[in-house]
């Protein structure tokens, strides 16, 4: 790939033309609900932590807008979180929800059910593996839609889902994915300013998650393989994409944003080193280690860890000719950002703000994380342009509690 300033760019230049904007605004609106006070009806699919989350950010940031439908693959979920909402003492929650026993579905066809209702907006927060599909299902059903990040566990799955979002812009669905920084006001006011000149042109960046273990949850007795894999659904490559997918796309997704847009290449690596080699803790690698080259030929240094008892690093860090900046230094939040990114949405849905529909951005983010899961996988450097091409497809194609989904080896790099 010729350097970018063979082609007469500078790099702030090359960062300005390919980011104009986070998402994209459109004069064009659809629905009666987005012009006016009527109450929007809102399903949830997926009723785990993350998922409860999202409706209690959405209920507080929002007005007209009600809870009415359920939609999950175990009752026992649907039924706790159910309950758990229903009596939150926070009056500008609890008037808000109204879930009959009608509209709750359980089942791995519950997300269908949902959305054969008259709910006008979804938020999806189901493990990772699901994601492709559901969303497409929404968007066939002319859903306005909330979806958790990431969006996809593999490329034919990121393929999917950005064939989704531009079927959805195309149909004037409000589209809002669950990278919430792109919302948050110190955020947005910082990376403006770095794209303005602020600390020069950027020369490199580093992005870190470093945490400690998430859930990892024992095998119980009455439990099927498919049963396990989903409850214990952080522990598979195939149901959540590894921590550099599911959780470090965060921090990947803010250097996209400053870079304006995708890397060309990676060359990165990995292993397991804390986790023990138990079936609880499934196929997964516990680090990566990624060298992110982009067209402008800036590098981006990229780790993430799960690691108990070290410590944790969770940053994001651009270095120019002038300065420095942590992203988010030259701006003040204003809310929180879990919020904000739920009133964006109905505020393009009533026709309020501006059209967003930021479902390619956050699928180039995803896709950024699995090239450099691949990449360490495999121990070969992996381009921008083999990983959106590449027909890998990780999730099983039948799922079903009668069936076998034994744990995957863990990738030996070269092999």
């Amino acid at each position: 790939m010729r350097d970018v300033q063979e082609q007469g760019m500078t790099r702030r230049e090359f960062a300005k033309a390919g980011a104009a904007a986070s998402f994209a605004i459109l004069t064009a609106r659809s629905g009666i609900a987005q012009t006016n006070g009527d109450t929007l009806r809102i399903g949830l699919i997926g009723c785990g932590g993350r998922g409860g989350g999202a409706v209690m950010n959405c209920l507080m940031g929002n007005d007209n807008v009600m809870l009415v439908a359920l939609a999950d693959v175990f009752e026992d979920r649907l039924t706790g979180k159910r309950q758990e909402m229903e009596k939150n003492k926070h009056s500008k929650v609890r008037t808000k929800i109204n879930v009959t026993d009608e509209m709750c579905f359980v089942g791995l066809d519950a997300y269908q059910k949902l959305l054969a209702t008259d709910v006008d907006v979804i938020i999806h927060a189901t493990p990772p593996y699901a994601r492709p599909g559901h969303i497409e299902a929404a968007v066939d059903a002319g859903k306005h839609i909330f979806t958790e990040k990431p969006i996809a566990v593999d490329p034919v799955g990121v393929r999917q889902f950005i064939r989704a979002a531009e079927k959805a812009r195309e149909k004037n669905l409000s589209f809002v994915c669950g990278t919430q920084r792109r919302y948050q006001r110190s955020y947005v006011d910082t990376v403006a300013k770095i794209k303005e000149g602020a600390i020069g042109e950027v020369l490199a960046a580093r992005v870190y998650w470093n945490g400690t273990l998430p859930f990892a949850n024992d095998r119980q007795p009455e439990w099927s393989d498919l049963e396990y894999r989903l409850r214990n659904w952080y522990n598979q490559v195939w149901t959540c994409g590894d921590n550099i997918v599911e959780q470090h796309i965060h921090n990947l997704d803010i250097a996209n944003w400053i870079l304006g847009g995708p890397p060309a290449k990676v060359t990165a690596s990995g292993g397991r080193a804390w986790k023990p080699l138990e079936e609880k803790y499934g196929d997964l690698f516990d680090h990566f280690n990624c060298d992110y080259e982009y067209p402008n030929g800036v590098h981006l240094y990229s780790a993430s860890r799960h690691w108990n008892n070290s410590k944790n690093d969770v940053f994001e860090e651009v270095t120019g000719t002038t300065g420095k900046s942590n992203c988010h230094d030259m701006g003040k939040d204003d809310m929180d950002p879990y919020v904000r990114e739920h009133v964006a949405l109905f505020e393009s849905i009533r026709g309020a703000g501006p059209y967003i529909n930021d479902g390619v951005e956050c699928a180039h983010s995803t896709l950024t994380a699995i090239m450099g899961r691949m990449s360490a996988f495999t121990g070969q450097e992996v381009t921008w342009e083999q990983a959106m091409n590449s027909d890998l497809s990780i999730v099983p194609a039948d799922l079903s509690f009668d069936k076998e989904y034994p744990v995957g080896p863990i990738a030996v790099p070269g092999v």
